[in-house]
């Protein structure tokens, strides 16, 4: 069950009128006629209108039910953070997470098997509490906004598999991180922020070949209509792409998405196959477009770089935290210190904290990442219009047009307004790429 406690694991390895064919909703500015050069037709060209046209595609229903979706996740950010607050709280304050510290050492005086077995009876523990949340977030919520195909057997099953994953990671970085913490002293919190950091590559780097096909199936994709499009785009730009996969996303959902994974030897590029039967050749060459610009601008290393400076400052701020804590609190919890795996609770209570408050850094990282990868893809696919049309199906499940406080501080990637603003300026420079089917292509139906 993917709980506060598995994200904070998680975590510390490192969020409507169709347009008939023929219209575009703002035909003074896309039937004018064609300007002598370019500067004249992107003057010509009104960027405003195009984005209003293209958002005007949703339905009033449809966009108003996604509105209500993204906004209800901002509550649930909140909920999830006190929801973590609240048990961890509970761990301490009743000694639950002492006595789960005692049990591990009656059954072995093995300093390692011990961090092994409290992490079991903590993560098991924490999974239990917090399930009521976890069931109604990713269950009754995502089926109520018809965003979930999965009947509630299926979608259990991957939750245990979640809680796996969850307990195999975690054991792995709490036996070395607790080594640290008793064998270093006042400094384990530099080389406890070391290992972490390590620890995220190290999942980034098992997670395509080890962990994602735990969740879906991975194919070679076989359509060369498809496929052989893509690695042209890819051999292009500089990519050595031999393979492009596909995963069974629609088993899940319906959402559109593709992505770029893995680190090192095992990056790859995939998408979905919701991608493949929704969307048209031009979409899905944007769309992966858009990967391979993370792949070409080095975002998993530059990634990595950026979580592990928030990562040593948040170990600086722990070790500060800790001691403090501790040394008030340390001895009616029956916790001995930071060399005890009892401490885990405040640990969480501490780092959930510190990422909360962080909120709007990380998510304008990301959100930034996002951008580049964006424009990245126009310049590989010069599909501005198809670009459009995937940025609206996003908008599904993301409020396309919020305000920009609301952006800055909830979107982890950029708003479907600001995205499909970004396509149309370019198209504004690019007149040739203008794709009157796209354009005209309805995406949507009343539901």
């Amino acid at each position: 069950m993917m709980t506060g406690a598995c994200r904070f694991v998680l975590l510390a390895v490192l969020m409507f009128t169709d347009v008939a064919p023929g219209q575009t909703g703002a035909p003074g500015a896309l039937s004018a006629p064609v300007p002598a050069n370019r500067a004249e037709v992107a003057a010509a060209f009104d960027v405003r209108a195009a984005v209003d046209a293209y958002l005007a595609k949703m339905p009033p229903a449809q966009r108003a039910r996604s509105d209500a979706y993204f906004e209800g996740g901002y509550w649930l950010q909140l909920s999830d953070f006190l929801s973590t607050v609240i048990v961890m709280w509970l761990l301490l304050r009743f000694r639950w997470s002492a006595r789960m510290r005692k049990l591990a050492e009656r059954l072995t005086r093995f300093r390692p098997l011990q961090t092994v077995l409290y992490w079991i009876q903590f993560i098991i523990v924490v999974s239990l509490l917090t399930f009521p949340l976890t069931v109604y977030e990713g269950y009754f919520r995502e089926h109520k906004y018809g965003l979930l195909n999965q009947s509630f057997g299926p979608w259990m099953s991957e939750q245990m598999v979640s809680l796996g994953v969850s307990v195999v990671l975690g054991a792995i970085l709490m036996v070395p991180l607790f080594g640290l913490v008793r064998r270093l002293g006042k400094n384990w919190w530099v080389w406890g922020a070391t290992l972490t950091i390590v620890f995220a590559a190290f999942v980034s780097l098992i997670a395509p070949v080890y962990i994602a096909p735990l969740f879906n199936k991975y194919t070679t994709l076989q359509d060369r209509q498809i496929r052989d499009p893509i690695l042209s785009m890819a051999r292009a730009n500089g990519i050595p792409a031999t393979n492009v996969y596909e995963f069974d996303a629609s088993r899940q959902s319906n959402r559109v998405s593709a992505n770029v994974s893995g680190f090192a030897g095992t990056l790859r590029v995939s998408l979905n196959d919701n991608l493949l039967k929704r969307c048209t050749l031009p979409e899905i060459e944007t769309t992966m477009g858009h990967e391979m610009g993370h792949y070409v601008l080095n975002h998993a290393y530059k990634g990595l770089v950026m979580a592990g400076v928030l990562i040593v400052i948040g170990f600086a701020f722990l070790n500060w935290a800790l001691n403090s804590s501790l040394a008030r609190w340390g001895e009616k919890w029956e916790v001995r210190g930071v060399t005890d795996v009892a401490v885990l609770p405040l640990t969480a209570i501490l780092f959930s904290l510190y990422f909360f408050l962080l909120t709007p850094v990380t998510n304008t990282i990301s959100r930034t990442i996002e951008y580049e990868a964006d424009m990245y893809g126009l310049n590989a696919a010069q599909q501005p219009d198809a670009e459009a049309n995937v940025d609206m199906l996003l908008g599904e499940y993301r409020k396309l047009d919020p305000g920009p406080v609301e952006e800055f501080i909830f979107y982890d990637h950029p708003s479907g307004r600001t995205r499909i603003t970004a396509a149309m300026r370019w198209k504004a420079e690019h007149s040739q790429s203008t794709s009157a089917e796209e354009m005209a292509r309805p995406l949507f139906t009343e539901r």
